[in-house]
């Protein structure tokens, strides 16, 4: 169980995550850099209790930022698309409880 909560970090609330929702029942989350389309897949269906029909990933890179007269980069970050099967869905203001 503590190893899902590695694999998936959080989810991603963006206008661009609501219209995936709404349009073709997708779900964006943000997942360790490690893990596997398998590995999300798993903690997906175990943390929410909803069967995924297909994942794709995206590996995204730091954004360079300045700090003072300094700068410095941001971490690389992995992005999870989740697509659940007909009917099913996750509503995060009820998981949260």
């Amino acid at each position: 169980m503590r190893e899902t909560y590695r694999t998936v970090v959080r989810p991603l609330l963006t206008e661009r995550s609501t219209i995936l929702k709404e349009k073709f029942n997708q779900y964006a989350f943000e997942a360790s850099l490690d893990a596997t389309k398998p590995d999300i897949k798993r903690a997906i269906e175990e943390l929410f209790k909803v069967r995924v029909q297909d994942v794709r990933t995206m590996r995204v890179r730091g954004k360079f930022r300045r700090f003072g007269k300094g700068g410095g980069l941001r971490s690389d970050w992995k992005k999870a698309i989740v697509t659940l099967k007909q009917g099913q869905k996750i509503d995060f203001a009820e998981q949260a409880s």
